[in-house]
């Protein structure tokens, strides 16, 4: 050790120089060295001698974690009137091997197979270097999974690593006994607005049924998304030693039993407009919803009531009623219609399944056609929507398959079936970029075409579809060169997004596509840039665009949407 100090005791700037490890280890040195804390400070000569003396041992200290215990430290301090400079050049050896490993479950609970997998997969395994991080992580992996299992009273019997830093070898040993497993006892609800018989529909398990803490959260999430209340707090009762069934304690406050909505939106294809809404959280003690909303905008203006029975259990049922009335005009149409819809929605297989059925009447007006009709049909759809977070989503995806059909004669003008695809993929490329990729696919066959109200036909183009042209803009044409709309639809986007600041950001993409009847494919590709805002209520998108293949011309279009990505 070379340690070279002036008598003086003015203050320095300290800096430390660490050799010959990598950034990991070197980073936990640094975590663990005192005098680190006195980088960005001025020091005098005594401070850094006191701290120096003791770095080496600091240093060991933060290493043996990562299985080096036979590290070998050099120090050097060089000074001058105004820094000081502490140099560690650090060898580390070779690291400590696992000779023997013995980790075991004793009792019932060693034959679950969560427990024998956490037990078959523990690490580090004889032979590996001895990491204490991944031996903590082992650890608490089995103790995870006795108590996922329902051992809530496992205990340790042996907990102890043996290291020989002469021999350079650890021994593990670690054994625990599971005691007996527990099941679910009595569900204690707090005063509510709802009976007990309502909300212990809510619940995910069976009477009697084995603890799991994973059912816990499954039961606290379901009263969360039911939106009755504002607070939930689901808790075993542990303090029983009793007996081996475990209490459940519900803490429920009610929220506030009716909303208001009111907002004021920007669409070039609807134009300006505003909407306002009124949601009945709870309209009795059965936990039925009621919901009203009114969008009025330059293009459109809708009415809509709806009424929700829920059906709380393990696919979370709910019977859908509601009535719409709808009146359009868009770039090739006008249309007033009323809608009535019954139907029943439930979670299935991952996805949200919906079956009903939906009488739509009206009149509407398709390239200078007035018609009037009405149409009884049944329809399915499937819905799946995961990310990561959903007012901006660094990864996510969205898919949505939607199936129609309706029959000639029974309160039907004519015969029809339709399958819809809709897609959307949101991937990060790094910390302030992300690209986002969908598509919208359609098909149908209909024995009268013109008897389909708008809203049932196949457009493309808008904020939504292939930005570059007006809303509904794309479609098959009459005998005039008025768009009628198709009997199929392909459209796909891509658009790479970059955020410059922590909430602004630009966008380039590129989209195509048509809606079409057999055989009449035109691919129409629009292209443009944009500008993102991340705003409290999802990403703002304000795009330029212009069609780029077209026969429509190539005039620049202004595209504004609001809301989540997915």
């Amino acid at each position: 050790m070379l340690c070279m100090l002036p008598l003086a005791a003015t203050a320095a700037q300290l800096t430390i120089t660490i050799e010959g490890l990598k950034e990991e280890l070197q980073t936990a040195v640094r975590a663990n060295l005192t005098l680190e804390q006195y980088g960005s400070r001025d020091v005098t000569p005594a401070q850094v001698r006191r701290l120096f003396a003791n770095a080496e041992k600091e240093i060991k200290a933060a290493l043996e974690p990562y299985g080096y215990y036979n590290v070998t430290v050099a120090r050097m301090l060089n000074t001058t009137d105004k820094s000081l400079n502490a140099i560690f050049r650090i060898t580390l050896g070779d690291p400590v091997k696992v000779k023997a490993s013995n980790v075991e479950v004793t009792g019932e609970g060693a034959e679950m197979p969560s427990v024998r997998r956490a037990v078959r997969r523990f690490s580090p395994q004889v032979g590996e270097q001895l990491d204490h991080g991944v031996y903590e992580r082992s650890k608490s992996a089995v103790e995870s999974a006795l108590l996922g299992a329902g051992y809530l009273r496992m205990k340790a019997t042996s907990h102890r690593v043996e290291v020989s830093r002469k021999a350079n070898t650890a021994t593990i040993d670690l054994q625990w006994e599971s005691g007996p497993r527990m099941r679910f006892g009595e569900v204690h609800f707090s005063e509510a607005q709802f009976p007990p018989e309502f909300l212990e529909r809510f619940i995910p398990w069976k009477d009697h049924a084995y603890y799991s803490p994973d059912d816990l959260l499954v039961f606290q999430q379901r009263l969360v998304d039911a939106d009755y209340f504002s607070t939930v707090s689901v808790q075993p009762d542990l303090t029983k030693t009793d007996s081996l069934d475990v209490p459940i304690a519900v803490e429920l406050a009610p929220a506030k039993r009716s909303v208001y909505t009111a907002g004021v939106y920007m669409s070039t294809d609807t134009g300006p407009g505003v909407r306002l809404g009124m949601q009945r959280r709870w309209v009795n003690r059965k936990g039925h919803k009621a919901q009203a909303d009114i969008d009025y905008a330059q293009r459109l203006s809708a009415y809509s009531l709806s009424y929700r029975i829920p059906l709380p259990g393990p696919n979370d049922k709910s019977l859908n009623f509601g009535v719409t009335h709808r009146d359009e005009n868009t770039y090739t149409s006008q249309s007033r219609t009323d809608r009535a819809a019954a139907n029943e929605t439930r979670k299935w297989h991952g996805f949200t399944r919906t079956v009903g059925l939906q009488y739509l009447s009206g009149n509407f007006k398709i390239a200078d056609e007035q018609k009037f009709s009405k149409l009884f049909y049944g329809e399915a759809t499937l819905t799946k929507k995961e990310a990561d977070d959903y007012f901006f989503p660094r990864h996510g995806y969205s898919v949505a398959f939607g199936l129609r059909f309706a029959p000639e004669g029974f309160l039907s003008d004519t015969t029809f079936s339709q399958v819809t695809a809709d897609a959307k993929w949101v991937n990060s490329l790094g910390p302030r970029q992300r690209l986002i990729l969908r598509t919208s696919l359609g098909a149908m066959a209909v024995n009268d075409f013109d008897e389909l109200p708008p809203e049932l036909r196949f457009f493309a183009g808008g904020d939504l579809s292939i930005r570059g042209f007006d809303y509904q803009q794309l479609g098959t044409t009459n005998a005039a060169g008025k768009v009628i709309g198709g009997t199929y639809l392909a459209v796909a986007s891509a658009e790479f997004e970059r955020y410059f600041l922590p909430r602004w950001g630009a966008a380039v993409f590129v989209d195509g596509g048509d809606a079409f009847r057999a055989g009449e494919f035109d691919m129409n590709i629009g292209a443009g840039i944009g500008v993102r805002w991340r705003s409290p209520i999802g990403v703002v998108r304000v795009d330029l665009a212009k069609p780029v293949r077209s026969n429509l011309g190539d005039a620049l279009r202004f595209h504004i949407g609001i809301g989540p990505d997915l």
